[in-house]
């Protein structure tokens, strides 16, 4: 049996990737925040698709900087 070719992840998916590993950094997770900046080979439409999909979630809040750069801020709700 042959064996499954396996599709490259897209740009997007790789782009999502990348922001996912510096929000997952136990620096990040300890401070609840992250600083994400558009690489120069990343899609603009891309970047900015992936910040609506970050935005969109509760407790999340953006703030982008002077820089270009864009501080994710969240908060984990306490459980009843």
């Amino acid at each position: 049996m042959p064996a499954a070719a396996t599709t490259p992840p897209s740009s997007y998916e790789r782009l999502g990737l990348r922001v996912q590993k510096i929000i997952n950094s136990p620096n990040a997770q300890k401070a609840k925040a992250a600083l994400i900046f558009r690489q120069p080979d990343e899609v603009v439409d891309e970047w900015e698709r992936l910040l609506e999909e970050i935005a969109e979630n509760d407790n999340v809040t953006l703030a982008y900087r002077d820089d270009g750069g864009v501080q994710i801020f969240w908060v984990v709700p306490k459980e009843d």
